[in-house]
């Protein structure tokens, strides 16, 4: 999809109302399933969570408002998840950066010193 469709798309999902976005993402689904060649990527764990709940929660017909509020909630969870992975990832690729800096800059074993005294 190109950027202006995705824009064009994006501001028009922004202007309805939460239950005509349900109906939306139904439609879409349809056409999913109907049309695409392949098969959408598959979700993260948490987001496949939050997917299986809010179809469950509109299955018992929770009050939309309830289950957007639900949702950010699970939308935030899922942030402070990706920022802690980040921050592990920096964290590790810090570690093993000064671990191969430390490997080069050490004489090489059984290496003769070459200090004066």
């Amino acid at each position: 999809m190109h950027d202006v469709m995705r824009k064009r798309l994006w501001r028009k999902l922004e202007t309805l109302p939460d239950e005509q976005l349900y109906q939306v993402l139904d439609f879409i689904e349809f056409l999913e399933a109907k049309y695409a060649p392949g098969r959408a990527p598959a979700p993260s764990g948490l987001q496949r969570f939050a997917e299986r709940l809010e179809d469950r929660m509109r299955l018992r017909e929770v009050a939309p408002r309830a289950m957007s509020g639900t949702m950010k909630v699970i939308g935030t969870a899922g942030r402070v998840l990706d920022t802690l992975t980040e921050t592990g990832q920096g964290i590790v690729e810090g570690l093993t950066g000064a671990a191969a800096t430390r490997r080069s800059s050490s004489p090489a074993p059984g290496a003769a010193s070459t200090s004066r005294e």
